[in-house]
């Protein structure tokens, strides 16, 4: 599985470098063009889930504990919890964004019966695992409604209401911005948040803040070290990101508004790793300075978590749904909700009970991607690809 991850970073890092080389300068436009402020909106919570808010401050003492771990020894905690989250991660993200956008299109890869299929099974096993880890992670954050050694009914309640609202969410477009917005504006409140909870402690001061986030460069010095997986944990992580990257390409492409490429790259790579640095350093103050975050943090925390979840899933189930025509048009609002949240369930518990992994999902990716790759290659004549717009226009060049 090391291998077949590796193959994959390596392809798309490639892509990442053609698509700029050969269509810099491409105008892209999606069938639901927004603002540039909207879509980045659109991305940024479409593209992350729950895992964003509940993992650091689990992981951070981890990735300290070199003598456990010495594979993580050649940076800090921090970078290595902005590595496995940022930057390179939405460079996958932008190439299958520009091709859903600028190659599917003329190609229509994805229409293939057998491809719709698994690209379909990528889609809702991604959706079930979104959930899966909303429900794994409750017990950590809100340790005062456990049942004891029982089933966990109260956190099976709130994975199921906040699956019912997702699906409700989806049977109209009109409430992707509102999710959007939302919940980008409820993250950034949790960050000054939480920042203004650090300061006003004793332990902690402005200049400790100040001083934390330099921290952050230390990922950029290595960067190197994260296009291949570090071990099987990282691993885990970049299958995720793979499982993700066909659904947040098709999805984020509709929403595109009169970019150039490069303006999308940079947008995608940009906007979220800027965000997600911030909210990583404050958590990461938690931790260095042993802050608690029982009580009101840890629910503003699952709170915020949840809206990330309702807003992820809302994407998926609409993007699944459009694609297998399993809508409400056809089925009605009714039949609708009860078809999906009973399909979303059950794979959520397949996903808790570990019949399926997303490791195998990430791996489905990888080879669909590898796939379409060949069938473009096969296909070129019958199929052309947009015309070259070149970054750097060379004298008396031709396009």
């Amino acid at each position: 599985m090391l291998t077949l991850v590796s193959i994959g970073m390596l392809f798309f890092m490639t892509m990442v470098v053609f698509i700029l080389a050969r269509w810099g300068n491409l105008r892209l436009n999606g069938r639901y063009p927004v603002s540039t402020v909207t879509f980045i909106a659109i991305l940024f919570t479409s593209g992350l889930d729950v895992g964003l808010i509940m993992f650091p401050l689990t992981e951070f003492p981890v990735y300290a504990d070199i003598q456990e771990n010495s594979e993580y020894a050649f940076t800090n905690p921090l970078a290595i919890e902005f590595g496995f989250w940022g930057f390179l991660v939405w460079a996958i993200y932008f190439v299958t964004c520009f091709y859903f956008c600028a190659i599917e299109p003329k190609v229509k890869f994805f229409e293939i019966p057998l491809v719709k299929w698994c690209n379909n099974i990528v889609i809702i096993g991604t959706c079930a695992f979104t959930a899966h880890l909303l429900f794994a992670n409750l017990s950590w954050y809100l340790p005062e409604i456990a049942v004891g050694d029982g089933f966990p009914w109260y956190y099976a309640l709130i994975v199921g209401a906040t699956i019912l609202f997702s699906v409700y969410s989806s049977t109209d477009i009109k409430f992707v911005k509102i999710l959007s917005l939302s919940s980008g504006g409820l993250f950034f409140a949790l960050i000054i948040g939480l920042g203004s909870v650090a300061f006003i402690s004793d332990e902690v001061s402005a200049s400790d803040y100040i001083n934390t986030l330099p921290l952050l460069t230390s990922y950029f010095e290595h960067l190197e070290q994260f296009v291949l997986p570090i071990n099987d944990y990282h691993a885990f992580y970049l299958f995720w990101w793979f499982a993700w990257s066909i659904m947040i390409g098709q999805f984020t492409a509709r929403f595109v508004g009169n970019m150039s490429t490069v303006k999308l790259f940079l947008s995608m790579l940009i906007w979220p790793s800027l965000s997600i640095g911030l909210w990583f350093s404050v958590l990461y103050l938690f931790h260095l300075k042993g802050l608690e975050t029982s009580g009101f943090i840890n629910l503003a925390m699952v709170f915020v978590g949840i809206v990330f979840v309702i807003n992820s899933l809302d994407s998926l189930i609409r993007l699944y749904s459009d694609n297998l025509d399993l809508t409400v048009a056809r089925f009605g609002k009714r039949k609708y909700i009860t078809l999906h949240a009973f399909l979303m369930m059950m794979l959520t518990v397949l996903f808790s009970l570990q019949f399926i992994r997303i490791q195998w999902v990430g791996a489905l990716v990888i080879g669909i991607s590898l796939c379409c790759f060949i069938y473009i290659l096969l296909g070129k004549q019958r199929h052309p690809l947009p015309k070259k717009e070149l970054l750097i226009s060379l004298p008396n060049s031709r396009k």
